[in-house]
Formats: C-alpha cells, sequence, structure tokens
C-alpha cells in the first residue's frame, strides 16, 4: 500500500519517512511489505491509511492538482481531510490516529460488538428497526453512506436481531462485517473520551479551506471547533450521504477520492450521479484523473 507513490514521488517519500520518524518504527515498511495480519490491526491500519493518503495529497497538488474548494473524509480520512486543510499537522494526527485506533480497539472485548451492511433501505426506515431490535441494548447507524446503504452498529445480539427485522422491513441484504470492534455507537464512549485528552493537547492551525465534518456534516472553518467534533465523531454516525449532498447543494461539481481504494467514488457515484469523480491512489489514477480534470 502506497508503494508506487512512494517510488516514484519525492513528495511521497517525504510523507513516509515523517511517519516513520513521528511514530518511532518504520510503518513504511509495514505498507510496503509488513504481514497482512498486522496491517489489519487497527493501531496499524489508522497510521497506515492516512500516511498513504497525505503522501497522494501531496503528490497530486504537486502534480497539479487545483486547491480544493472544501474537503470531506470518511471517519479516518476526516483526519486526513485536516491534514490537507492545514489545521492537522501530519506527525500530530499519524500519532493521533495510531492512539485512536487503540483505544477504539480497547473499547469494546472481542465479540460483545458487532457490525452489519444494511443494502436496499432508506435511513429512516433502518434507524426503526435498529430501535426495534435494541431490547436494552445498543443499535444504531454507524455509517449513513449513502440513500440505500446504512452500516449498523452496536451490542452483538441486538445486530443479529437487526440484520433480521430489517430484512422482513425489505433490506435486499443484511451483511455481518468482518470488524474488530463496533465503530461509531454509543459503545466508543469510553475510547472517545480517552481520545479527547489526546486532542486537547495538540495545536490547530487556520483553515485554508473549508471541511465537512462527520459529525453533523456541515463545513467548518473554526480551528477551535476541531477537537469537539473529532471526539464526538468516535461515538456518533458518520453522516456522509448529508455530507455530499451538503457539498453538492454548496456548488461542488467535482469529487476526488485521494487514497487507498475506491470506495468513497463509489458512494459519491451513488448519491450524485450528476457529478464528476475520480480518484488518486497510485501514479496510474493521478495521471488518469488529472487528464480527466
Amino acid at each position: 500500500m502506497g508503494k508506487d507513490l512512494h517510488d516514484n514521488f519525492a513528495a511521497a517519500r517525504d510523507v513516509f519517512r515523517e511517519a516513520d520518524e513521528a511514530l518511532g518504527f518504520p510503518l513504511s515498511e509495514m505498507c510496503f511489505s509488513g504481514e497482512e495480519a498486522d496491517l489489519q490491526l487497527t493501531a496499524n491500519t489508522q497510521p497506515a491509511i492516512l500516511t498513504v493518503s497525505v503522501a497522494a495529497c501531496r503528490v497530486a497538488l504537486a502534480e497539479g492538482l487545483p486547491k480544493p474548494a472544501a474537503v470531506a473524509g470518511h471517519s479516518l480520512g476526516e483526519y486526513s481531510a485536516l491534514v490537507a486543510a492545514g489545521v492537522l499537522d501530519f506527525a500530530d494526527a499519524v500519532r493521533t490516529v495510531r492512539k485512536r485506533g487503540t483505544y477504539m480497539q480497547e473499547a469494546v472485548p472481542v465479540g460483545v460488538g458487532a457490525m452489519a451492511a444494511i443494502l436496499g433501505l432508506d435511513v429512516e426506515t433502518v434507524e426503526a428497526g435498529c430501535l426495534e431490535a435494541a431490547q436494552g441494548e445498543i443499535c444504531s447507524p454507524a455509517n449513513i453512506n449513502s440513500q440505500s446503504q446504512v452500516v449498523i452498529a452496536g451490542s452483538s445480539a441486538a445486530i443479529d436481531r437487526a440484520c433480521e427485522i430489517l430484512k422482513e422491513k425489505g433490506a435486499k441484504r443484511a451483511i455481518r462485517l468482518n470488524v474488530s470492534a463496533p465503530f461509531h455507537c454509543a459503545l466508543m464512549k469510553p475510547a472517545a473520551e480517552r481520545l479527547a485528552e489526546d486532542l486537547a493537547e495538540i495545536s490547530y492551525g487556520d483553515f485554508e479551506f473549508p471541511v465537512f465534518h462527520n459529525v453533523d456534516a456541515t463545513s467548518n472553518i473554526a480551528s477551535a471547533a476541531v477537537a469537539g467534533k473529532l471526539t464526538a465523531q468516535v461515538s456518533s454516525p458518520v453522516r456522509w450521504l448529508e455530507t455530499i449532498n451538503n457539498m453538492s447543494s454548496g456548488g461542488i461539481e467535482k469529487f476526488i477520492e485521494i487514497g487507498p481504494g475506491k470506495v468513497l467514488t463509489g458512494l459519491v457515484r451513488q448519491i450524485n450521479r450528476e457529478s464528476v469523480y475520480a480518484n488518486i491512489e497510485n501514479t496510474e489514477s493521478l495521471r488518469n484523473t488529472l487528464e480527466t480534470l
């Protein structure tokens, strides 16, 4: 992950070197040739994805990608967005997301929580199904990804009940996800409390352009608000559908996903088919995207 960028662009090599120095171990080696089992640990996954995303962003800007009108990131990606906007120092961000991953993993014992993807139902129906399934446990939307794709999170038994209820309500599919913890639900509040202490110690810069936050899907240019929004994000749903709709209604017509994979590009396509969308994760996709723009 990220090796193509590292090998071909000095800007990317600088980012990987900075990550290694900030963390005190060779994250770059883990990204390029590490064991998959190690990379799947969320305390490693989060800084790895952040590093590759920031490397791709810096390379893209150096190669001629225009300065964005605004940025947004999905869950962990919000940190990449804040680095891109000049609000978070990259070294602070990579150290923080490593702790974030640890805190989220430790908040709930393995097997106690779960997540599931619900396909083919609107958000309101999913919310109603979660309420019905809860029965005193936690069960709620965690990622509101598009008009017909919602990920739910909570107590394991409640998620199983919700899957059955939502299939009865017409879901095309209700799929338990292979994740290490139930992210973005109330079970993550212990992680949010620990993370808040770290976020309070960071200095936040001025915004070079607005960032749309997950927790409320609104744009922000107030540095003083960032720590609170990142803290709340841990145990709150990612409002991606609202975010893209709000960006579109604000006049943004081109969406460029920067970082590993094309999941967000697919979600933008579902939400607003009239937009122009592309992704940048390696040399080939960078060249294709610059030509498209």
